[in-house]
């Protein structure tokens, strides 16, 4: 995000750009010097010429932030790619690589009587068989190995005699311990090989998302930098002269124009500590400036006050009313016998004034459920609010989960973006359960989609869906606790669908609460799962 400041322009994408890079398991060999890219300052130049040449020369620079950062993703990414590549060609390189291994590790059970055979080469239908058992079963027995002798017509005799037999029983046991110990550490050393490999194609991926951040940012910087020169200079001249004649000293200002024709204002003043009118943070004078010169409501949408946050200047946001009002209800239930739910969910008003609701199921219940859960709502209300878009969020998430979690723990992630100013929802759905939307003449409409939780595949296809908003709307969304508790549906859908349809009240909490209760009582009085509902409604102003 681009800010103004009063000697020119603030930068606040510097701490967003540590921060991204402190998401990422960079190797050391990278080096990325910060103030290097955007300077010391905070501050770019004094004055409107030397402000816009000091900002061409950022974008410059975070273009070329941007590209390296590209070039480096790739790189991991052909690195993971050929390593894949050698796999698939060389089908027979672990067994090579496992023959040798155990070959070397029978060193010293020369006197053992299955030494030779697991020695000759001519023997290697044997070895082939006993790694494709190892592979299956993870370990190889007495029988399973006398077994696979047989198969080739190799016998081994003499349990007839006590002496003989022992020596026997002993030799067999000892191979048998070599052979399975030889597995275990040629199975860790795989694994490591692949999980490393894994981390590139990650690293890769995740790297490629800072690059298009960065460069999101500086076509943003480009944006706003074209704006101020070119088609809000008269309004800005406009809103400084009606401000000092209210005896707002404002230090800068900065204009621009969401796709959606939402205004977003920031406005840069001296904090009140001195003033003795303290006029200085007269917030409704200032909306009443906005609307005048912008020709719509405009109204404060954050303000960040100098005196809390100890420094001289104050940053108030103020944005185009929404046209429509946001009503919210949430009931969540946890599953009975367990202490700790495994779902999460999230509402969060992003910086460019949308809404986002969002709920993540962990798979199963309880603490690893919850953790798979947290860590995708988390992540996603910090990647939006540094300024990732939707599709890489959800994919660093995934790979995320992938990597830090442990196997078989995965988090669907449910998201609607709301923006009550266009009228417009966006669902984005990975691994979740259906959306529910109430339209005013009762009828709901029902939207899903079928994609795998996060955390499963490597890389991941969104489903996305826009809808328009209408007034009186209510939208529901639910975890799969909801959704499942119900045994007579065969269609699960379709129960939460009726009951909705059926519900007369538009109190979103009451809903929420209802229809968590009859979710229970599917149970017999019994949560099964754990239950999360969000119900929202859109009132037009």
């Amino acid at each position: 995000m681009l800010q103004q400041g009063p000697h020119g322009t603030l930068i606040y994408f510097k701490e967003i750009l540590i921060a991204s890079l402190g998401l990422l398991l960079v190797p050391s060999n990278i080096s990325i010097d910060i103030e290097e890219i955007l300077g010391k300052s905070k501050l770019l130049g004094a004055g409107p010429v030397s402000r816009i040449e000091n900002s061409k020369e950022t974008i410059y620079k975070l273009n070329n932030v941007s590209e390296t950062i590209h070039d480096i993703a790739d790189t991991y990414k052909e690195a993971a790619a050929t390593v894949v590549e050698e796999y698939e060609i060389e089908e027979t390189k672990n067994l090579k690589l496992f023959i040798e291994e155990l070959q070397d590790n029978l060193s010293g059970l020369e006197e053992n009587i299955l030494y030779e055979d697991l020695q000759n080469e001519e023997n290697e239908e044997i070895l082939e068989d006993i790694f494709k058992l190892l592979t299956n079963d993870g370990q190889i027995t007495r029988n399973e190995l006398l077994e696979i002798f047989a198969n080739y017509n190799n016998y081994i005799i003499g349990f007839d005699d006590v002496e003989i037999s022992m020596k026997l029983e002993e030799d067999i046991k000892h191979v048998i311990d070599t052979i399975n110990e030889t597995y275990k550490k040629f199975k860790l050393n795989f694994i490591c090989k692949q999980k490393i490999d894994e981390n590139k194609r990650n690293l890769g991926n995740q790297l490629d998302g800072v690059s298009k951040v960065i460069s999101s940012l500086a076509n943003s910087l480009e944006k706003n930098l074209e704006d101020e020169t070119t088609k809000f200079v008269a309004k800005r001249e406009e809103i400084l002269t009606l401000a000092r004649e209210k005896k707002i000293d404002i230090q800068d200002l900065n204009i621009k124009q969401e796709s959606s024709g939402r205004y977003i204002v920031t406005v840069y003043i001296d904090s009140c500590d001195g003033l003795e009118d303290k006029r200085g943070c007269s917030i409704e004078i200032m909306e009443k400036i906005l609307s005048k010169v912008l020709g719509e409501k405009i109204v404060l949408q954050k303000s960040n006050c100098g005196l809390k946050n100890r420094t001289n200047l104050c940053v108030n946001t103020y944005a185009s009313l929404d046209k429509y009002i946001l009503q919210l209800g949430i009931s969540k239930k946890t599953k009975d016998g367990s202490s700790i739910s495994g779902d999460s969910y999230l509402t969060l008003k992003l910086d460019d004034g949308k809404h986002l609701l969002a709920i993540s199921d962990g798979m199963g219940t309880g603490p690893k459920a919850r953790e798979a859960s947290l860590i995708a709502v988390k992540m996603l209300q910090r990647l939006l609010s540094s300024g990732f878009d939707k599709d890489t969020s959800i994919e660093l998430i995934n790979s995320t989960l992938s990597q830090t979690t442990e196997e078989d723990t995965f988090a669907t992630l449910d998201i609607a973006i709301l923006d009550l100013y266009a009228g417009n929802i966006e669902f984005i759905k990975n691994g979740a359960c259906p959306t529910y939307i109430k339209e005013n003449n009762k009828k709901v409409q029902i939207v899903k989609a079928l994609t795998l939780p996060a955390g499963i595949l490597e890389n991941i296809n969104l489903v996305v869906y826009d809808k328009d908003i209408e007034a009186d709307d209510i939208l529901l969304m639910c975890s799969d606790g909801i959704m499942e508790s119900n045994t007579e549906y065969q269609n699960k859908e379709l129960w939460v669908r009726d009951i909705l349809e059926s519900i007369e009240t538009d109190n979103v909490q009451k809903i929420a609460d209802i229809i968590t209760k009859e979710s229970v009582d599917n149970g017999y009085g019994i949560a099964k799962d754990d239950m999360t509902i969000i119900v929202a409604k859109f009132i037009k102003v």
